[in-house]
């Protein structure tokens, strides 16, 4: 049977829907991901059978293009809606998260995938490296809101800032991981995994991002406002940039999703206060939305088509772990001794939200190689994704909602 056309009008309503979805989450209080998903597995338990294959081993190119592109426009707008001018000082927050929070969950996911769900040692390292990654796409119930807001939640641009770091820093993880499946982690392996994976790769995305925002804003803010080039409407120039910088800089072998949002960043502080930024904002926000509602709706029908047969108690269990413990601690240890008040410290710990990065990561990876366990791995990741997206989307607003009366309002540092 043709799908097509099924596929078009499920798409085309996912879209359309997400048009209110953010005034129903409002009155609800709940999150519009669980929506979609719920809608997901309707949709699928009902007409299944004039539908595609939702399982992404059914086509692994698809969802790795499609979980890209989705992260990749999320993460622009994450660069984009974020006030605080970069520092080490201003900035100490993500940056505990990403080298030290981040470590210990690898290194938690690799000990127990090993010792609990008898993994391999490069299945183990996958799985921590897929999961680590928080989500600039599902997380915008915890994010920090447009450009240009007067006062600042320390909680939301840790989660924000966080969520644009660690999609790309946690792409040399799985290309050890890769590397293990592949050629053992002997001595040669681990020094090109050192040198190039991480070293140059990390390194010529920061460089090419910062060079493709600094390019952007002279056109955009010199050339443009000068001979009146540019309409204050013209939206669509974040995704030009987006694409442009994550083509080149992956043409040059170094990390797009690190380029992007430095890109995105770099881009947000040229010309802090220009109205123009809240226009890219909100087209970013448009197409990310849009494309995201049809991704939930396809994950939500894996869930009824067999993705998580292979889930056994003790896979679920980790899951839960992961979740309610591994990240939580980890995150609250890495935040001990700043000056961020423990409300906050533990909102933070807790809103660790997993999503679209951790399907592409793993997509990726089996993409290049075979590591002996896809269907347990697609398993644990699909089932950590649904706690994650019930869990946290049943609270983010409530917990949100609570931390604006407690916290006192501080200014955007500059």
């Amino acid at each position: 049977m043709d799908h097509y056309l099924p596929v078009l009008l499920i798409s085309g309503l996912a879209s359309l829907g997400m048009a209110f979805m953010p005034a129903v989450s409002k009155r609800t209080g709940v999150s519009y991901s669980l929506i979609y998903l719920v809608a997901g597995v309707v949709i699928y338990l009902l007409l299944g059978d004039w539908l595609p294959s939702p399982l992404p081993s059914s086509n692994i190119e698809l969802t790795t293009h499609l979980t890209e592109i989705i992260v990749i426009i999320s993460l622009m707008g994450t660069g984009i809606k974020i006030d605080r001018r970069f520092s080490f000082s201003n900035w100490s927050s993500p940056f505990r998260l990403i080298g030290i929070a981040m470590l210990l969950c690898i290194a938690a996911c690799v000990f127990l995938g090993m010792s609990m769900l008898n993994l391999t040692l490069p299945a183990a390292l996958l799985l921590g490296a897929v999961l680590v990654p928080t989500d600039p796409v599902l997380a915008s119930d915890v994010q920090v809101g447009p450009p240009n807001e007067k006062y600042k939640s320390e909680t939301r641009f840790a989660l924000t800032s966080e969520a644009g770091l660690n999609d790309g820093f946690a792409f040399p993880f799985t290309w050890l991981a890769i590397l293990a499946a592949t050629t053992g982690l002997q001595s040669a392996s681990v020094l090109d995994w050192l040198s190039y994976h991480l070293f140059y790769k990390i390194a010529a995305g920061l460089l090419l991002g910062w060079l493709s925002g600094k390019l952007t804003a002279f056109l955009v803010f010199n050339i443009s406002e000068k001979y009146r080039l540019l309409k204050p409407t013209d939206g669509f120039l974040a995704i030009s940039l987006m694409l442009c910088t994550y083509g080149l800089t992956e043409l040059l072998h170094g990390y797009g999703f690190i380029a992007v949002f430095v890109a995105a960043l770099t881009l947000r502080h040229a010309e802090k206060t220009h109205k123009y930024h809240k226009e890219l904002h909100a087209f970013t926000d448009q197409i990310e939305r849009a494309l995201l509602g049809i991704l939930l709706v396809f994950f939500g029908g894996t869930l009824v088509s067999g993705i998580l047969s292979p889930l056994t108690l003790k896979m679920a269990a980790f899951s839960f772990g992961f979740l309610i413990l591994i990240r939580p601690i980890s995150a609250y240890l890495s935040l001990y001794g700043t000056s961020v008040h423990w409300k906050e410290r533990l909102a933070i710990s807790f809103f660790g939200i997993r999503g679209i990065g951790s399907v592409y990561y793993l997509a990726f990876a089996l993409g290049h190689t075979s590591f002996g366990n896809e269907g347990e791995l697609w398993a644990i990741v699909a089932f950590t994704l649904l706690l994650s997206i019930i869990m946290h989307g049943m609270t983010a607003n409530l917990v949100m909602k609570y931390l604006k009366v407690q916290m006192p309002k501080e200014p955007v540092p500059e």
